[in-house]
């Protein structure tokens, strides 16, 4: 399990599991509730490096991130410590 520790969010940090570079078991500590369990659900079993192209960059007001680009950036973070190439993956 990897922990991520969250940057300009509600939410205060992300945990996941990466199996096969498939993104499994997210949970989000703080934020909005009802939506990080919806996306949780939605990532689940979801590519990292698809993941990574769909959810990069999105915005939540004028923070210039989100709880979906943190765990983008998570996911990508991880896939390239694990020597991927998360733009190759794709």
């Amino acid at each position: 399990m990897y922990e991520y520790t969250t940057r300009g969010t509600c939410s205060t940090l992300i945990r996941f599991d990466l199996q096969d570079h498939r993104v499994r078991n997210v949970s989000f500590e703080n934020g909005c509730n009802g939506n990080l369990k919806a996306l949780s659900v939605l990532v689940e079993g979801m590519d990292g490096a698809e993941l990574v192209k769909k959810l990069k960059g999105i915005q939540c007001k004028d923070r210039g991130t989100s709880c979906a680009d943190q765990l983008a950036r998570a996911v990508e973070g991880r896939l390239e410590r694990n020597g991927k190439d998360p733009v190759k993956l794709a």
